[in-house]
């Protein structure tokens, strides 16, 4: 069909009131891109479109060159749009305008063609602005929305971070303007959820979702399947039970209840926890429904003797000691990367400060039994209520109390044999090749070489005997000390001198 004369031939999109629907399509879920629709004006006026922001960088469509003072004057609001010939090019320039109320637009949509636009064609290229408009605030929008969920990811994590190291003041105060009421407590539980690390992100949100704003979520900075959950509220743990339940590869583990200063206690008995839980059938587990040896131990002898090897960082401002030892605490549990990650400081600020408790203490820690030695020591101190130091204070107090007095009780000798006779019903002789490779410093080529076998033997036996124990061995932590105390109490392997003289006091008595 023949346009009109000086028009040309009419294209069919602009035939009827087609085009209306046709533009509005591209606001439908999924099909909302201004580049798709910058190509769709083009083809429908029979031109070039071109969208570019408010800098004159191009977002959709074709490079076209334009008269820089005009695009200043719609850029800045000075004119809404306008309509120019340029040569052989007919031009027509719309604000896109922006979601705040500045005077300027947000960016600029320009449509050249090579015939005048009538009015029906000015009409397309003034509702696709409008269209380019919404599909652009939505994407400020979107981008805005995870920036502000990023932002508040970070806040958690710096949250758990500050709580970590003690400072449950920094903590609660960060906490209070974003979830207030969230730390208004004394105790909470931990809990680490575990799942595929490419479905964390959805994991973390179904944690989000589960704890109705009652508990800080975060996603793990050292590994990349965990999502860390510390809450309140005792209705927890059944939901995030009610989350693994059914859901393969999906695993829970939490803690017991911990005042907030004893964060990263109860972070580990999480992971402890999570441990035991790869291989129950429910998915599941909590710390406390292993007995653990320290429970079986004297309390008054534990506290006194904790407090002895602890006491050459009594002297340190009270800062400083709760940053090394809560850093100590996680370096013995994980890896110094790990812990570094957790603490949000670099690997080696994690070993500097390891290295100062290991001269404090004169200890040695690559030595397995001293690590399990200062490892039940520094948690005997995190446990330390003041309802319990009060308790202690008021009873007898033991003198020279050593750890092979702690490890000499009936119950806890029971509990001893108890667990490592489970490794005897295995034909390897799994609690000959862990008794060796404790000794070795968890190292599997020293052990075989003392055992005569080969190191991957060793390794095999070692992994062997974690689903007999319940109780991860080959990743340094809870689990693994609690099986070096085990050979302690039996006599398997000899106490270690944890302390062997406090620097500048030679007479200083030794604590074994």
């Amino acid at each position: 069909m023949a346009g009109r004369a000086g028009e040309g031939p009419r294209h069919p999109a602009l035939q009827g009131d087609g085009w209306a629907e046709r533009l509005l399509d591209h606001l439908r879920p999924g099909a909302r891109d201004p580049r798709r629709v910058v190509a769709w004006l083009a083809g429908a006026v029979q031109g070039t479109g071109c969208l570019q922001d408010a800098d004159g960088s191009l977002l959709a469509g074709t490079p076209m060159s334009l008269d820089p003072g005009l695009v200043a004057d719609v850029v800045a609001g000075r004119i809404s749009a306008a309509a120019v010939q340029d040569g052989d090019r007919h031009l027509r320039l719309v604000a896109v305008r922006a979601q705040d109320p500045r005077p300027g637009a947000a960016g600029l949509l320009a449509v050249a063609r090579a015939t005048p636009f009538d009015r029906r064609a000015a009409d397309i290229v003034t509702h696709t602005a409008g269209v380019v408009e919404l599909l652009l605030r939505e994407r400020e929008l979107t981008t805005a929305g995870h920036r502000l969920r990023r932002a508040a990811a970070d806040l958690r994590l710096a949250i758990l971070q500050l709580l970590m190291v003690e400072d449950t003041v920094s903590a609660r105060r960060v906490a209070a303007g974003l979830w207030p009421g969230l730390l208004d407590t004394d105790s909470a539980c931990v809990y680490i959820v575990e799942g595929h690390p490419a479905e964390r992100d959805g994991l973390a949100e179904d944690c989000l979702d589960m704890t109705h704003g009652q508990a800080l979520v975060v996603r793990c900075p050292a590994m990349d399947g965990h999502v860390i959950v510390l809450s309140p509220a005792p209705a927890t743990a059944q939901r995030l039970r009610s989350l693994v339940d059914g859901r393969p590869g999906t695993f829970l583990g939490g803690s017991v209840r911990q005042s907030l200063a004893q964060t990263s206690t109860a972070y580990g008995q999480a992971v402890s926890a999570l441990a035991v839980a790869r291989f129950r059938p429910d998915q599941a587990a909590v710390y406390a429904e292993r007995t653990h040896p320290e429970r079986l131990m004297d309390p008054g002898a534990l506290h006194a003797w904790s407090a002895a090897v602890l006491r050459p960082l009594d002297t340190l401002p009270h800062h400083t000691r709760a940053e090394l030892l809560a850093t100590t605490r996680l370096g013995l549990e994980f890896t110094a990367v790990s812990a570094a990650k957790v603490l949000g400081v670099s690997r080696n600020t994690v070993r500097a400060r390891m290295d100062r408790v290991e001269t404090l203490l004169g200890a040695d820690f690559s030595d397995l039994t001293v690590r399990a030695a200062a490892h039940l020591a520094l948690n005997t101190q995190a446990a330390l209520t003041e309802e319990l130091a009060a308790t202690v204070s008021t009873a007898p107090r033991p003198s020279g109390v050593r750890l092979g007095d702690l490890l000499a009780g009936p119950a806890l000798r029971a509990w001893a044999h108890d667990l490592l006779d489970r490794l005897d019903r295995d034909g390897r002789d799994l609690r000959g090749t862990l008794r060796a490779w404790i000794a070795a410093g968890g190292n599997a080529e020293r052990a075989a070489h003392g055992l005569g076998v080969h190191a991957q033997t060793v390794r095999e036996h070692v992994r062997g005997a974690e689903p007999v124990l319940e109780r991860q061995l080959l990743a340094a932590g809870t689990d693994l000390y609690e099986v070096v105390l085990a050979h302690l109490a039996l006599g398997d392997l000899a106490v270690p001198a944890l302390l062997r003289a406090n620097p500048g006091q030679p007479d200083s008595p030794v604590h074994e």
